[in-house]
């Protein structure tokens, strides 16, 4: 009965030399994780880097499309015919209600464009009061502008174009007696100059002027009188 008793109790648990190849298997599998875990990562945290970046650019151009969409048929002064509205591919300047919590009711000038600062060049939003411009003086000889507000840093950056009624792209909006009728906002990535799925465009709300509402002849108002042969 003794010796049963040690023979079972000898059987039982694991040897010194099963303990340790155990504990090799279990470093190695260890071991191969960390490696994985250490190639994998660092492709993880770039990917959810891009996708945040992509997303706040997402905002912000939720953003610019809000004020562009909002730019009013505003003219410098009373003897002037041309719109307040002045725009080519890297910025564009226009009025529009103002808008925030520490604005005046009112009108007020935005200059959506780059800006560079100690981080680099980024697409920023300024602002200023809406003032009655002098005779001869458009709206890009606005300069006070302040308040910025930085809407996205590279490597991305924004391209505008801008359409009349027709919907013919054009890279600049000149001073003219009319608003775009629509402004395109292309965002591209500026290493490989490709266009992002965020680009947009935006219907300008108001293109005409007030006073073309009560007029006897709002057609004749808005496009001028017909010219006869």
């Amino acid at each position: 009965m003794t010796i049963s008793r040690r023979t079972t109790c000898g059987e039982a648990g694991f040897t010194l030399i099963e303990t340790l190849v155990a504990m090799t298997l279990m470093v190695g599998i260890l071991l191969a994780l960390a490696t994985l875990t250490a190639q994998w990562l660092p492709n993880w945290d770039r990917g959810f880097a891009e996708v945040q970046r992509l997303e706040l650019v997402g905002r912000s151009l939720e953003r610019v499309v809000a004020d562009l969409s909002a730019a009013e048929f505003v003219s410098a002064n009373g003897n002037s015919k041309q719109v307040l509205f002045q725009g080519d591919e890297l910025s564009v300047q226009f009025v529009r209600s103002a808008l925030g919590p520490n604005t005046r009711p009112g009108l007020e000038f935005v200059r959506i464009g780059p800006l560079t600062d100690e981080q680099g060049s980024a697409l920023v939003r300024t602002r200023t009061p809406f003032t009655i411009l002098p005779a001869g003086i458009e709206i890009g000889g606005v300069s006070n502008f302040g308040d910025p507000v930085v809407l996205m840093r590279a490597p991305y950056r924004a391209v505008f174009a801008y359409a009349g009624p027709d919907l013919s792209w054009r890279t600049t909006w000149p001073a003219s007696d009319k608003l775009p009728a629509a402004v395109r906002v292309s965002i591209l990535d500026a290493v490989t100059e490709t266009v992002l799925s965020v680009s947009t465009a935006t219907l300008v709300h108001v293109d005409t002027a007030a006073e073309c509402a009560a007029a006897r002849n709002p057609r004749e108002c808005v496009y001028g009188k017909a010219k006869t042969p």
